[in-house]
């Protein structure tokens, strides 16, 4: 009975994520890529891309804070953290990248710093949201082939 409760709370927990759009359809084909042979894949990514965004975040705080500001250089960082919240499915994180890279067009430091604090409250409560998450797969034990849920 704990199992299966277990497993249920994991299917409901992944579905929210999808459902409050903290996650997209990329998270589906890395879940795709794990199989037996590394039953751990999806965390194992997620955990790196969490290591690499945030030395990004850290890099795009620093130059925020520098006068004057280096918008190229900006827009790069958080080129770099869109592309790996993208290739992960963190669909929220992406698309605070995707304006806030609108606003460095624009050299636009109010919109950067407005969006610098959205993009890192999204991640960081998508941190949570997968780390919980990850420890209930963790209970549950090794998973079956990824399947989409049904609409």
């Amino acid at each position: 009975m704990e199992y299966s409760n277990l497993r249920h709370r994991a299917a409901d927990m992944r579905k929210s994520l999808f459902d409050q759009g903290y996650l997209d359809e990329q998270f589906y084909q890395l879940e795709e890529l794990q199989d037996e042979v590394s039953p751990n894949f999806v965390e194992e990514v997620v955990t790196l891309f969490f290591r690499d965004s945030a030395r990004l975040i850290s890099n795009i705080e620093q130059t925020l804070d520098k006068c004057p500001q280096d918008f190229v250089k900006l827009d790069a960082y958080v080129h770099q953290l869109k592309d790996s919240s993208s290739s992960i499915g963190a669909s929220r994180v992406k698309n605070a990248c995707t304006l806030c890279r609108e606003y460095c067009d624009e050299k636009n430091l109010e919109g950067c710093l407005k969006l610098f604090h959205k993009l890192k409250r999204e991640h960081a409560v998508l941190r949570q949201k997968l780390g919980s998450y990850f420890q209930l797969l963790r209970q549950v034990g090794p998973m079956e082939i990824a399947t989409r849920p049904s609409m």
